[in-house]
C-alpha cells in the first residue's frame, strides 16, 4: 500500500522536472499519513486493530505533526529509518524502511494481538474459580467432558487435583491397591490424619464385599483379617461384615449388606462418601451445584409467606430462572362456602383427622358432621347430633375418626361418646353433678381419654366410660395428650401449663404465663405448644426448651375462650379468631399477620385448619355462621387485588 501510494505521487508530477525537495517529502508525508489512516480505519471496521492502537497511533500521530520522513527522518522513538540509497520509494525489499511502526506490520500485528488478549484475560478471583469447577463437574457429570476440558483449559482452572484424579479413576475401575496408593499421595493434602484410616477402612470394606460377591471367600477373608482388623477402627462395622462370610448367594448378601453389588453404582455411592473427606480444594463434594441450587430453592420457599404446598426436593419441579413466590390468591383467605345451618352461637368446629369431615358445635345443643368432598372441596351435612342441654363448647375426634367426644360449658356435668360411622351414641359420661367437663383429650392409642373441668375434675376413662385413673384438686381449663402415651398436658387456673403422667403419679410445671390460659393447642411432633392468654393474645412456647418462642400481634383477645390452631402444609402456619370478629392468620416465624378475614360479625370462637387440605379453613362465630376459607375462585385468580376482598394484605 505504501508503495503504491509513492508511485501515485510520481505520476502526479506527469513527467516533469522534480519540484523543490522539501514540497516532495511534504507530498510523500501526506501520502503515507493518508494510507496509514486507511489501513487503521479498515483494520477498525473489521475488529482486527484493537490490538495495535497503542502502538501505531503514536507513529500516525508524529507523521502528521511532520516530525517524521519516510527517508532519512527519525521516528518519535529517536531511531533512524533505513533508507534505499538515497531512494524516496517507501517499500524496500527488506521492508525495514519504516522501522518498528509500519514496515513489520504483519508480526506487529501477531505480537499485539496476543498483548491484547493478555490484557483481556484477568485473574480470576477465588469466586470465579469456584463456579468454574461448579459448573466443569456439573457438565462433567453430564458427561461432557470434552467441553469441560475446553473449559478449564480457557478459564486456566483445575476441576480436581491430579492425585484425586486418578484416584478417582482407580476406584471406579475397582483397582484397589492402586486406590490405597493413591491415598499416601492425598495424604498431604488432606487436613485430618484421621481421615486417611476412615478412607482406607471403606475402600476395603467395598473390595471385601466384592469379593464376597464373587464367591472369593477366601480373598475376603484375607481382606476381612490382614487388613481391615489391623486398622483397629469401627470394630462394630468389622463384626457386622464377619456375618455376611454366612451369606449362601449374592442376592443375600446384598439383601443384609444393604449394598447395591459390585459395579458402578456401588463405586459411585462409596467414591461419595470418600470425597467428603478431601478438601473442596482437592476433589468437589459430590455434585455441589446441584446442592446449591437445591439449598436456593429452599430458601425462598421458607422465605415465602404464602408458601403452602408440599416441599418437592427435585429441582425439576421449580424453574431457576426466576425466584420462588407464591400468591396470595393461592392463600386460603376468601371465603368459599358460609354454613347456616346452626341455629345459635357456634362455639366449636374441628376437622377430622383424615380430613374427610368437619364437626361443629354449637350453643343451639347439636353437633354436626360434614362431609368434605376431597375434589370440590365443597362441605355438605352429613348428620346431626342432638341431645346436648347445655351446648356444645369442645369437640375431639379419636385418632382413627371413628368416635367424636363432646364437652359442655362451665355448668355442664356430662359427656357424649359419638360412633360417628354410625350415628349412634356409645356413651354419656358424667362422675358426678358437681362435676364440670369441659375439655377433653384421646390418648393416642384411641382407648382411653381424659377429660376434666374448673371444678377440680381431672379423670382417665375408657372407651366405656368407666374412670381408670383420677387426679384430684386439678383445675381443668384445656388438656392435651402427647405422643408418648404416657404424658397429659393441662393448663390450670395457676396460668400454667403442667405435664402429668398416669403411670408414676408424677408431675412437672412446663409453661408458667402471667395471664390466665384459656385454651391451648399443641403441634403434631409435640414440641410447640399455642396458647391464647386473656388479654394478651396468641403466644407460641417451646415445651421442650420451656420458653416462650414468640408473641403474634393483632388478635383481640379478652376473656372469652378462643381457640387457635397450627395449620399448613407442614403446620408453618397460625391463625385465631378473634372478639373483633376476625379470623388472623401469621406465618409461624413472624409476629405480624399476613391476612385477616373478615366476614363474621360477632366473635370468632374458633378455627380449625384442614390437616388434609392445606388450602382449607373453618371458623366458627357467635354470629351463628361457620365459614369455610379457600383460595381465591378460579374465574377472579387473574384479577387485581382490591379493596372489596375479604383478606387483608399484612405483608411488611
Amino acid at each position: 500500500t505504501l508503495a503504491s501510494a509513492s508511485s501515485s505521487s510520481d505520476s502526479d508530477t506527469g513527467g516533469a522536472s522534480p519540484p523543490p525537495r522539501k514540497k516532495h517529502r511534504a507530498s510523500a508525508a501526506e501520502g503515507f499519513n493518508r494510507s496509514v489512516v486507511n489501513n487503521l480505519s479498515s483494520m477498525q471496521s473489521n475488529g482486527a486493530g484493537q490490538g495495535q492502537e497503542s502502538s501505531e497511533l503514536p507513529c500516525l500521530n508524529s507523521a502528521q505533526n511532520g516530525e517524521s520522513s519516510l527517508a532519512g527522518g527519525t521516528h518519535s522513538n529517536g531511531l533512524l529509518s533505513n533508507t534505499d540509497n538515497g531512494n524516496n520509494s517507501v517499500g524496500t525489499s527488506n521492508g525495514s524502511s519504516v522501522g518498528p511502526c509500519v514496515g513489520t506490520s504483519t508480526a506487529s500485528m501477531a505480537l499485539n494481538s496476543e498483548v491484547g488478549s493478555l490484557k483481556k484475560k484477568k485473574r480470576l478471583s477465588q469466586a470465579e474459580e469456584d463456579v468454574i469447577r461448579l459448573i466443569g463437574q456439573h457438565l462433567h457429570g453430564l458427561g461432557l467432558n470434552q467441553t469441560v476440558d475446553l473449559l478449564m483449559q480457557e478459564s486456566g482452572c483445575r476441576l480436581e487435583h491430579p492425585s484425586a484424579t486418578k484416584f478417582r479413576n482407580h476406584v471406579m475401575e475397582g483397582e484397589w491397591e492402586k486406590a490405597e496408593n493413591d491415598l499416601n499421595e492425598l495424604r498431604a493434602l488432606m487436613h485430618s490424619p484421621n481421615a486417611i484410616v476412615r478412607m482406607k477402612f471403606l475402600l476395603l470394606q467395598q473390595k471385601y464385599l466384592e469379593y464376597l460377591e464373587d464367591g472369593k471367600v477366601l480373598e475376603a477373608l484375607q481382606v476381612l483379617r490382614g487388613e481391615l482388623t489391623p486398622l483397629k477402627y469401627n470394630t462394630d462395622r468389622i463384626h457386622v461384615l464377619s456375618g455376611y462370610l454366612m451369606c449362601s448367594h449374592a442376592e443375600d448378601l446384598r439383601a443384609k449388606a444393604e449394598w447395591e453389588g459390585k459395579g458402578t453404582a456401588s463405586r459411585c455411592r462409596l467414591l461419595d462418601k470418600l470425597q467428603t473427606y478431601l478438601p473442596p480444594s482437592v476433589m468437589l463434594p459430590p455434585r455441589r451445584l446441584h446442592t446449591l441450587l437445591k439449598q436456593a430453592v429452599e430458601l425462598q420457599r421458607d422465605r415465602c409467606l404464602y408458601h403452602n404446598t408440599k416441599m418437592d426436593n427435585s429441582l425439576d419441579s421449580v424453574s431457576l430462572l426466576l425466584d420462588h413466590v407464591c400468591s396470595r390468591k393461592q392463600f386460603p383467605c376468601y371465603t368459599q362456602q358460609i354454613l347456616t345451618e346452626h341455629c345459635n352461637e357456634v362455639w366449636f368446629c374441628k376437622f377430622s383427622n383424615d380430613g374427610t369431615k368437619l364437626a361443629t358445635g354449637s350453643k343451639d345443643t347439636t353437633v354436626i358432621i360434614w362431609q368434605v368432598d376431597m375434589e370440590s372441596h365443597q362441605l355438605k351435612l352429613l348428620r346431626t347430633l342432638e341431645g346436648h342441654a347445655y351446648g356444645v363448647s369442645y369437640l375431639a375426634w379419636s385418632p382413627d375418626d371413628t368416635y367424636l367426644i363432646a364437652c359442655g360449658p362451665d355448668d355442664c356435668s356430662e359427656l357424649w361418646l359419638w360412633n360417628i360411622q354410625t350415628g349412634e351414641l356409645r356413651t354419656k359420661m358424667s362422675q358426678s353433678h358437681e362435676d364440670s367437663l369441659t375439655s377433653v383429650a384421646w390418648n393416642p392409642d384411641g382407648k382411653r381419654f381424659v377429660t376434666g373441668g374448673q371444678r377440680g375434675q381431672f379423670y382417665q376413662c375408657d372407651l366405656d366410660g368407666n374412670l381408670l385413673d383420677s387426679w384430684e384438686g386439678v383445675r381443668v381449663q384445656c388438656l392435651w395428650c402427647l405422643g408418648d402415651g404416657r404424658t397429659v398436658l393441662a393448663s390450670d387456673t395457676h396460668q400454667r401449663i403442667r405435664g402429668y403422667n398416669f403411670e408414676d403419679l408424677t408431675d412437672r410445671n412446663i409453661v408458667q404465663e402471667d395471664h390466665p390460659i384459656m385454651s391451648f393447642t399443641v403441634s403434631k411432633n409435640g414440641r410447640l405448644a399455642l396458647l391464647n392468654v386473656a388479654t394478651q393474645g396468641v403466644h407460641l412456647w417451646d415445651l421442650q426448651d420451656r420458653v416462650l418462642v414468640r408473641k403474634y400481634q393483632g388478635v383481640t383477645q379478652g376473656f372469652y375462650t378462643i381457640h387457635s390452631c397450627f395449620g399448613g402444609h407442614n403446620e408453618d402456619f397460625i391463625a385465631s379468631g378473634s372478639e373483633d370478629h376476625k379470623v388472623y392468620i401469621w406465618h409461624r416465624r413472624g409476629e405480624l399477620p399476613i391476612a385477616e378475614l373478615t366476614g363474621h360479625t360477632r366473635t370468632v370462637n374458633c378455627v380449625s385448619w384442614n390437616p388434609a387440605v392445606p388450602g382449607l379453613m373453618a371458623s366458627a362465630s357467635d354470629d351463628g355462621t361457620v365459614r369455610i376459607w379457600g383460595p381465591a375462585p378460579f374465574q377472579d385468580s387473574q384479577e387485581a387485588d382490591g379493596p372489596h376482598e375479604n383478606c387483608s394484605n399484612m405483608d411488611s
